[in-house]
């Protein structure tokens, strides 16, 4: 609306709460940053789906435990996002509330940073097979069942393609492609392409995770998977963790820095369900990962498969790029996460679908 929005600047949002910017269901009557905002209504809309509910208002929790315990009370109506796999297991047994649970966009990967990982572009010892061979190696030993099942309850799946279940392209090129084939690991699997490459054993791996960002059982996931790399005497994990405020720049390859971690978790959250938003912000030279990877090929094949209309075509497309990433691995997909809400037993209408967003107008309450 360029009646609310500046054309030459970031418009605040007071402003924007104040002129009535939006025209869609509701209008966002308040907000404040990182606590909560309220929307109300719109009945001059008259696009589909009109609001079953008069008004909705949001509020955010820092932590996980609060949220649980809000929506155990009462206090709030619905509780969305960000409880722990403990927690939902927890709520699952509660008569108090209901779980709903829905297909999920959510992406929990390992990254590597190509300059400064064993044989990186700027370690001590230089070479690119090598490295490729430590990073299959890695993708041969990494049991995403235990992660699924142990770690999370069941919260997240095993997840062996590029793109999720459920769009378009999706591809379980990486169970086929390393591990015995179907899921599992093969620590000998894993010892031939180390062995083939002439990389010595053990491989010392510096592994980082985020402790506050990703959940609380983000320590309990690398945790598990420190050990899965060194259970058959292949690679020495140094662990170690960093809060997101440091995490979240060190992480990075910029003109001025290689990055500081080897190897490091990260996750993602879908701006749109589409395929392209699993590949762009990853495997296109200057993407969001910034871990020092490119592949003009790949880059090609992005830029080509976002202007197919043809589906089938698309869809071939797709699948190319996820066979070329599958062997160079600059990230490896871990799990993918279901959508989780959970409400009041008078709460209904909550419906969690492939968009990835969480429909306030179908929400009622009796």
């Amino acid at each position: 609306d360029e009646q609310s929005f500046s054309a030459d600047k970031l418009t605040d949002a007071d402003t924007i709460v104040k002129d009535n910017a939006f025209a869609g269901p509701y209008t966002l009557t308040s907000y404040k940053v990182n606590e909560a905002l309220a929307y109300a209504k719109n009945k001059s809309y008259k696009g589909l789906t009109p609001a079953k509910n008069d008004a909705v208002q949001v509020k955010y929790f820092a932590d996980s435990s609060n949220l649980k315990m809000a929506v155990q009370q009462g206090q709030i109506d619905v509780a969305y996002r960000s409880m722990t796999p403990t927690d939902i297991e927890s709520l699952s047994k509660d008569k108090k509330v209901k779980v709903v649970k829905g297909p999920g966009g959510e992406e929990r990967f390992l990254t590597f940073n190509f300059k400064i990982m064993p044989y990186g572009e700027k370690s001590s010892e230089p070479n690119a097979d090598k490295a490729k061979a430590v990073r299959q190696a890695v993708a041969n030993l990494i049991d995403r069942e235990e992660l699924a099942t142990k770690v999370y309850k069941g919260t997240y799946t095993p997840m062996y393609s590029f793109i999720p279940d459920g769009l378009a392209g999706h591809d379980d090129t990486l169970k086929a492609a390393y591990g015995d084939g179907n899921g599992k690991p093969s620590s000998e699997k894993a010892k031939k392409t180390l062995e083939a490459a002439g990389v010595k054993t053990p491989v010392d791996l510096k592994l980082q995770y985020n402790p506050d960002h990703y959940g609380q059982s983000s320590a309990d996931e690398y945790a598990a998977i420190k050990s899965q790399l060194e259970e058959g005497g292949l690679f020495k994990v140094d662990l170690q963790s960093t809060e997101w405020t440091q995490y979240s720049k060190d992480r990075v390859v910029t003109e001025d820095s290689d990055g500081v971690y080897p190897a490091y978790q990260l996750g993602w959250f879908p701006d749109y369900s589409d395929p392209d938003n699993y590949l762009s912000p990853f495997f296109r030279d200057g993407n969001f990962v910034n871990n020092g990877y490119s592949n003009q090929q790949i880059n090609d094949l992005i830029v080509k498969q976002a202007g197919q209309i043809d589906a089938t075509e698309r869809e071939n497309t797709l699948k190319e790029i996820q066979k070329l990433e599958t062997e160079d691995l600059s990230t490896i997909p871990l799990l993918q996460g279901a959508q989780v809400a959970v409400t009041g037993t008078n709460v209904k209408g909550v419906t969690l679908d492939a968009s990835f967003r969480f429909r306030y107008a179908s929400v009622t309450k009796s």
